[in-house]
C-alpha cells in the first residue's frame, strides 16, 4: 500500500456569545462577600485570565459541536461526500449512553448537510484529551484505508465549577471541529511516533450526577507537569533524539490551556529543564515561536476543556502565517494534550503545502466580534442549570434563537433531548429525531 500523509485539512471554531468579564465577576462576588475579593483578585492575577464565555439557555455541548461542524462542512462540501467517521471528544456529554456524535449527525442532517449513513460515529472521553484521542484514532483508520475518505473530529465542552470559588474564573465553553483527510491541506500528522503518559490520579473529576467538576488546583498542575515530563521523554526516546535536539528543532508548540499562565509556565519549565535556558534567553525562545501570543485568545474565553488545545492551535497558525506568510509551510509543530485523571499525549505535525490558502479562509475575529456582554442574571440562570422541566420550558420559550443556530428545543418526559435548527421553516420545525434522512 502506498504510504500517504494524513492530517488536518481545515478547522472551525464556535464559541457561544454570552461573555462575562472577570472585573464584573469580581465586583459581583465581592459585593456578596467582601472576604472573597482578595482570593479572587489573586487568582485572576495568577491565571492571567480576562473573561469567561458561557452558553445561552438553548445551547449545550451538542449544539456547540453542531455549530462549528456546520460551518466547517459547508466550506468543505467535497470532503463531506467521502465522510466515513464522526468522532467527538468531550467531558460534558449530554447522554450517558448515546454518543454526542450521534446527536451531531442528526442535527447536521436536519440542517441539510449530506451526511451519509454509511459512517461510524463514536465519542472519546478522557477529560481534556478526548478530542486528541479521537483525532489520532480517525487519522490512523484513514491511513489504513485504500479509499479517498475523510473524518470529522469535534472537541466540544462547557467548563463549569462550583460558584462562588476561585475556580469559577476559568470557566468557558466552545467547540472546535477538525476535518481529517489523506493528503491534508493544513497539517500533516506524524502517526509513527507519539509520546504517552497515563496514571490513575484524582486531580480532577466529575462524579456521576454532578454538574460541576471537582478540581485540586495545585495538585492538578503538579500532575500536568509530571505527565509532561514522562510523555516528552517517551517521545524523545521513540524519535531517537535528545530532548534538547527536539526542542530546538520545533518551530511551534501547542498546549492544552486550562488557563493562560499554566500553559506558559509548563513550556518554560520544560524548555528550561532540558536546555538550561532562563530569563531573557528563555523568553526569547518562547516568543520566537509565537507561543505566548497564541494564549491570549484563550484568556478571553476561558477553559474550553477538550477544545482548548485546538483553539490555541488555530490562533497560533494564524499568527505564524501573519509573520512568515507562505514560509510557514514545512514548519514543525509539537502538540501537548493533557487529560486529567490522567493522560498526556505528545503529537508532532508539519505544516502542509496548502496551509496558507486554508488559513486565509478563516475568520477567527468572529470569535470576539460575536461576543455579547451578559448580565449577572443571565450568568446565574446558567449556573442554576439543569432546570426542572417547567422552568426549562419557560426559559426556552422566552429566548429568541438567531437564524442559522442549532438549539435544544425540548427535553422529553423520559429525558431524551430534542434539537432544532433555526433556519428550518416554522411549518417544518420538528425535532430532527422525529425525521428520517436517507
Amino acid at each position: 500500500m502506498e504510504e500517504q500523509t494524513v492530517g488536518l485539512s481545515d478547522l472551525e471554531i464556535y464559541v457561544p456569545s454570552p461573555r462575562l468579564g472577570l472585573d464584573a465577576l469580581l465586583s459581583y462576588r465581592s459585593g456578596q462577600d467582601p472576604g472573597i475579593e482578595r482570593r479572587l483578585r489573586r487568582a485572576i492575577e495568577k491565571t492571567g485570565q480576562e473573561a469567561i464565555r458561557f452558553p445561552a439557555p438553548w445551547e449545550d455541548s451538542a449544539t456547540l459541536a453542531a455549530q462549528s461542524s456546520y460551518a466547517l462542512l459547508r466550506r468543505n462540501t467535497r470532503s463531506t461526500r467521502g465522510l466515513r467517521y464522526i468522532g467527538t471528544g468531550t467531558e460534558t456529554t449530554v447522554d450517558q449512553s448515546k454518543p454526542l456524535a450521534a446527536y451531531l449527525e442528526g442535527m447536521l442532517q436536519h440542517a441539510g448537510v449530506s451526511i451519509p449513513e454509511t459512517i461510524m460515529t463514536f465519542q472519546s472521553q478522557h477529560a481534556c484529551a478526548g478530542g486528541t484521542i479521537a483525532m489520532l484514532s480517525i487519522a490512523a483508520m484513514l491511513a489504513m484505508s485504500p479509499r479517498d475518505e475523510s473524518g470529522l473530529v469535534v472537541s466540544t465542552d462547557i467548563a463549569r465549577y462550583d460558584a462562588p470559588s476561585t475556580a469559577e474564573i476559568t470557566q468557558g465553553a466552545g467547540a472546535v471541529s477538525l476535518l481529517v483527510e489523506k493528503k491534508p491541506r493544513l497539517l500533516e500528522i506524524d502517526l509513527e511516533t507519539q509520546g504517552f503518559c497515563s496514571r490513575d490520579v484524582d486531580d480532577f473529576f466529575r462524579p456521576n450526577g454532578s454538574t460541576t467538576a471537582k478540581v485540586k488546583g495545585a495538585y492538578s498542575m503538579q500532575c500536568y507537569n509530571e505527565a509532561l515530563d514522562v510523555a516528552f521523554e517517551d517521545y524523545c526516546n521513540r524519535r531517537g533524539r535528545t530532548p534538547q535536539e527536539i526542542l530546538h528543532a520545533t518551530d511551534m508548540f501547542v498546549f492544552h490551556v486550562p488557563f493562560r499562565m499554566m500553559a506558559l509556565s509548563a513550556l518554560h519549565r520544560l524548555v528550561s529543564n532540558h536546555t538550561g535556558m532562563h530569563g531573557d534567553e528563555l523568553n526569547a525562545f518562547v516568543n520566537e515561536r509565537g507561543f505566548e501570543q497564541s494564549l491570549d485568545p484563550n484568556a478571553r474565553v476561558g477553559n474550553l476543556y477538550t477544545a482548548s488545545t485546538f483553539f490555541a492551535l488555530a490562533f497560533l497558525l494564524h499568527e505564524r502565517y501573519q509573520k512568515f506568510g507562505n514560509d510557514i509551510v514545512g514548519k514543525s509543530l509539537l502538540m501537548i494534550s493533557y487529560g486529567s485523571g490522567n493522560t498526556m499525549l505528545i503529537v508532532s505535525a508539519t505544516v502542509a503545502p496548502g496551509a496558507p490558502e486554508v488559513i486565509e479562509s478563516w475568520d477567527l475575529n468572529a470569535v470576539f466580534r460575536d461576543e455579547r456582554d451578559a448580565t449577572i442574571d443571565e450568568y446565574e440562570t446558567w449556573l442554576a442549570a439543569p432546570h426542572e422541566a417547567e422552568r426549562l420550558k419557560e426559559i426556552l420559550s422566552g429566548t429568541n434563537v438567531p437564524a442559522g443556530r442549532f438549539h435544544l428545543s425540548s427535553i422529553r418526559e423520559d429525558g431524551y433531548r430534542e434539537y432544532g435548527f433555526a433556519n428550518v421553516p416554522a411549518a417544518e420545525s420538528v425535532p430532527w429525531a422525529a425525521t428520517t434522512t436517507r
